[in-house]
Formats: structure tokens, sequence, C-alpha cells
């Protein structure tokens, strides 16, 4: 099975587990959040091993902030679901978007220092996709208006996000967070354009703006 196969089938499985958690809510979700900021501390203490306490202590806040954010989305209102729906559905889209955007057209590298992979125009395809899904849903569901706007921008911080984790790997001299998910890494490398889109989908339902 080629490495596409591997990461589409790992990814299908991830998602289905997400939506299933996110369906249920209520105590299940909220385990199934703790196990995931879990995984994600651990990883982050192997990256920043011999960094110094304050990137040790700055993991703790790196893995809660998110998992808190998560939690007051699904719990907060009637329409937590669905707003919870659309941070996953902004974050699994721009990733989508950008990495077969960058494939498909991907020409000017993005930050070839960091992550050499990716491109401009892979950019430009995730912030397409997560307006226009992000966008399809929230005209399905009734959600704030807002957030229409509030699509591009989130995606561009789901993808400085990933930027950031792949400096830490690069600076830490590994390829990936974990090996946990075949086709994908760990559990940093795929969480790590949710934690921004988390945590400012959070700020805009505290700001009344969903």
């Amino acid at each position: 099975m080629n490495d596409l196969a591997v990461r589409s089938l790992t990814g299908v499985a991830m998602i289905a587990a997400a939506l299933g958690a996110a369906f249920l809510g209520g105590n299940m979700f909220a385990l199934g959040v703790a196990a995931i900021a879990t995984l994600m501390f651990f990883e982050w203490t192997r990256l920043v091993r011999g960094w110094g306490p304050a990137w040790y202590a700055s993991g703790f806040v790196y893995a809660l902030l998110p998992a808190l954010a998560l939690l007051w989305i699904r719990e907060r209102d009637d329409h937590g679901l669905y707003l919870l729906l659309w941070t996953f559905l902004v974050t699994w889209s721009t990733d989508i978007g950008a990495y077969f955007a960058g494939r498909t057209f991907g020409r000017t590298k993005l930050a070839p220092t960091i992550s050499p992979n990716k491109t401009v125009e892979g950019l430009l395809g995730g912030i397409v996709a997560a307006a226009v899904i992000g966008g399809a849903w929230v005209q399905f569901t009734g959600l704030g208006q807002a957030l229409l706007v509030l699509a591009p921008f989130f995606a561009i911080a789901a993808q400085c996000g990933d930027l950031f984790e792949s400096w830490m790997k690069r600076r830490a001299g590994v390829k990936d967070s974990g090996d946990w998910l075949p086709g994908h890494g760990g559990i940093l490398d795929r969480i790590d354009g949710l934690v921004p889109v988390a945590v400012l989908t959070a700020l805009a339902q505290l700001a009344g703006l969903t």
C-alpha cells in the first residue's frame, strides 16, 4: 500500500473518531480531548528535551488551551456541536486543500528554512478550501455570519500552527513528533493546525460572533 493510501486511511479513521466523539459530547468527548491533550504534552516534552524548563512549562499551556477551548465550544450552548464541527471543517479543509493545491500547483516556497515542502500556492489552496467548506457549513447550520469572514483568517492561523510545529521538529532534528499514526507521524503532526483554530474559535464564541 502506497504512502498516500496509508495516509488517507489513517486520516479517515481519525476523522471518524473525532466526529463520533463530537456527536456524543459530554464525558466521552471530554475523555477523548483529555487523552489527546496528554499525548500532545508527552510528544512536546520529547521534542524540547534539553531546551530548558520554560519549554516544558509552555508545553502544558500548549496542550491545555486548545483542550479547554474545544470543551467550551462543544458544551457552551445548543449550537456547540455545529460550531465544533465548523472548527474541525476549517482545520481539515485547510490541511487537505493545502496538500493537494501544493502538489498540483506548488512552485513558490512558503518557508523553505522551516518546511521546504510547503508552498504559497498550497497556502492559498488551503485558504480557499476553508472559506468554501467553512462558509457552506455556516449557511447550512445558521451559525454567525462573521464566521464567513473569519474562516480564511483561521486557515492562515492553522498554517501558522503547522509551521510552528515544523520549526520545533527541525530544531529537535526529527521528522515526526511521534509514530502513533501510520502515514502521519504523531499527534502533534495532526493537531498543530487545530490548536490555534480551536482557541480562536472559542474567543470568537466568547465575543458573540458565532
